[in-house]
């Protein structure tokens, strides 16, 4: 089966066109090579996933060529748990970064811009 479609299947990617795209960036690898939509995936491959900030190292346990609800779907594989922890891990980093912030009134004036740019690390000139 592709991996192309065993992603889409597994509903790692809505469209098997993005599931391709991703491939063609290099966010996909399995057993630790860089690949191309056409390759064919086996039972026991070990796939890596990124997607944003969140990546997953899964075991294929099963092949499908239909999209099938997510419960199913799952069954397709298995995460590692080094991957699993990690995943957890950074979540966990996300939540404690965001912190609360004060709610704004008004829409930031120019000063105010400047100072989220320089504490972000975003945007144009410092």
């Amino acid at each position: 089966m592709r991996i192309d479609k065993w992603l889409w299947a597994a509903r790692f990617f809505k469209t098997r066109s993005a599931a391709a795209q991703a491939i063609g960036g290099g966010k996909v690898h399995v057993n630790g090579d860089r690949i191309k939509p056409a390759r064919l995936i086996r039972l026991g491959d070990r796939v890596e996933v990124s997607r944003g900030r969140q990546r997953m190292v899964v075991v294929v346990d099963a092949l499908n060529t239909q999209r099938r609800p997510a419960k199913e779907a799952q069954g397709l594989y298995r995460e590692t748990e080094a991957s699993r922890l990690n995943r957890e891990r950074e979540a966990e980093c996300r939540r404690q970064l965001k912190g609360p912030f004060p709610h704004r009134m008004h829409r930031p004036n120019k000063r105010e811009r400047r100072e989220i740019r320089r504490l972000t690390g975003k945007g144009g000139n410092p």
